[in-house]
């Protein structure tokens, strides 16, 4: 594959001499320890930090036959002063040149033009073999909101440019932030469409809240199709992250702005929850699944050091400030959560479900939050959220309540501390952004669901998949129902696309973007509702 665009830049200056060698990573065995799997982290870790020193003056870079930037670019988790720089190399190229094995230096540049006539910044940092030949490159140094430009360049060839934003610098003041918010993209059940139009959006940003690929197939009716079947491995799991990565609408999406990611259920496995998978694996192979799966989520994701994995794990809520405008709240929902009660799917709540020590987030995520909520000084605080908050209920054959075991319907002690927070405390223009449940909705956020006269406390917007089920439906036959049982819900729709937010002092306004069809390519994208949160009145209005 030749590279895309024009004939290559002749910026870059690839070194000659001797190559550094970066010591092997242990390999993950079957039989690893949970202290195994720490000091594999430890071991990743320590590689990380040796790639960031740069490729120096001696390094030989490997010649490649074909273009070695298959993935595209990235940047995110932007500071007033920079943002994570991300690309990786090809491991087919790698292959074929007989260096899969071999760290390789990448050089990248950093401007303040398009045109790349203002370079503020370059280098050069190894992409490691234990890393599978990413690169994540923390850049600091820059003016706080702005626009800066970047590419990277090994072996003769240049990638494609990025656009990365830094953030205004925390506490100054702050007119607009202009963000959208995605999830749920099944490669195998259409076309990356919406992302070809959040690209043209003029974003400052892009959440997205999980699901980012699929482990295994899920229904039928395919227009696409995975490599291979459902993915245990870490070379199963890159694989499949080639796979989406591969798709020019995404790519196009992540080169436009910077990204904040967290994941859900399906960069793992479908509905799992701590250490608990869905189905019946056993705890120990279930463990090496995760840990396989989060060191390609890291590989794959424009994230920072502070988010390698160790082991099992992989830190990932944090919190940004856009000046005194926004603050940004992170979540991670499925590594401290308790397991799902009462069986899969909708239930009526059983005694399981009520046990006040079930946990959505963990103690310590929880107080974290709670402790960065209380504190904040700013404007606006967003949560990014990956399963719905707000309650919504459906009807059991006997009349009674329906829920949803794996949203914060099936934690009712964790969801009403998290209300009962709000009300008490009060933070600045509580907005949840979510994911997760294949359809968009916005709804208000009461003190208590069951009573309809309580306290709005904050509001939800819900985001319908990128592609997941297919073309989807503007009504479903129960809608009336569901919003007569949950009257706090303002709006529900079966469509695909995403939700763009545009952040002043004054208002938070939403535009539900959603496109007719997903299952061929090419389709355009219109705002089925708008929502407005006036600032210092909670709840949502019809824009």
């Amino acid at each position: 594959m030749s590279r895309p665009g024009a004939g290559p830049r002749r910026w870059y200056d690839l070194i000659e001499g001797p190559r550094r060698t970066v010591p092997e990573a242990r390999r993950l065995a079957t039989r690893l320890s949970r202290r195994d799997f720490v000091r594999v982290g430890r071991d990743l870790a320590a590689l990380i930090a040796l790639g960031t020193v740069g490729a120096c003056r001696g390094d030989r870079g490997v010649r490649l036959a074909s273009y070695p930037f298959p993935h595209g670019v990235a940047s995110g988790d932007p500071g007033p002063d920079g943002a994570v720089l991300w690309t990786r190399l090809s491991a087919e190229a790698l292959r074929e040149a007989g260096a899969a094995g071999q760290p390789v230096p990448v050089r990248w540049e950093v401007a303040a033009d398009d045109g790349f006539r203002r370079i503020v910044q370059s280098g050069a940092q190894m992409a490691l073999p234990e890393l599978g030949h990413s690169v994540h490159v923390e850049v600091g140094g820059l003016d706080p909101g702005r626009p800066y430009w970047y590419r990277f360049a090994a072996s003769g060839e240049a990638t494609p440019s990025g656009r990365t934003v830094t953030l205004p610098a925390p506490g100054t003041a702050a007119d607009r932030l202009r963000f959208a918010f995605a999830s749920c993209q099944n490669y195998e059940h259409g076309f990356y469409t919406a992302y070809r139009h959040m690209a043209g959006d003029d974003l400052d940003l892009v959440l997205h809240l999980g699901d980012y690929i699929y482990e295994r197939r899920f229904g039928n009716g395919q227009v696409r199709q995975h490599e291979a079947g459902e993915v245990y491995t870490l070379d199963e799991y890159r694989a499949r992250y080639a796979l989406y990565r591969s798709d020019p609408d995404l790519q196009a999406a992540h080169a436009a702005c910077p990204w904040v990611v967290t994941p859900d259920d399906h960069e793992v496995d479908n509905n799992w929850a701590g250490d608990t998978p869905e189905d019946d694996q056993l705890p120990a192979q279930f463990l090496l699944r995760r840990t396989a799966a989060f060191q390609a989520y890291y590989e794959f994701m424009p994230l920072r050091r502070s988010s390698v994995p160790t082991g099992t794990h992989i830190p990932l809520h944090r919190r940004f400030h856009c000046g005194d405008l926004a603050d940004l709240h992170i979540l991670d929902s499925r590594q401290y959560r308790s397991d799902q009660a009462c069986g899969d799917g909708r239930r009526v709540l059983c005694p399981e479900a009520l046990v006040p020590e079930r946990t959505m987030l963990g103690s310590e995520q929880e107080r974290w939050l709670f402790d960065g909520l209380a504190g904040s000084s700013s404007r606006w605080n967003v949560l990014a959220n990956q399963v719905m908050i707000a309650r919504l209920e459906g009807a059991a054959p006997d009349g009674g309540p329906l829920v949803s075991m794996d949203r914060w319907d099936g934690y009712p002690s964790a969801q009403e501390g998290l209300l009962s927070f709000l009300e008490g405390t009060r933070p600045p223009n509580p907005v949840v952004v979510t994911g997760d449940i294949h359809s968009n909705w916005a709804a208000d956020l009461k003190a208590d669901f069951r009573d309809p006269a309580s306290a709005t406390v904050g509001a939800e917007l819900v985001g319908t998949s990128i592609t997941s089920g297919g073309d989807g439906t503007d009504v479903r036959d129960s809608t009336e129902d569901t919003l007569a049982r949950n009257p706090h819900v303002h709006f529900f729709n079966g469509q695909r696309g995403y939700v763009r937010c545009d952040v002043t002092r004054e208002r938070l306004a939403a535009d539900y973007r959603v496109l007719p069809y997903v299952t061929r390519p090419d389709a355009e994208a219109v705002t089925r509702a708008a929502f407005v949160v006036e600032d210092g009145r909670a709840g949502l209005q019809r824009a």
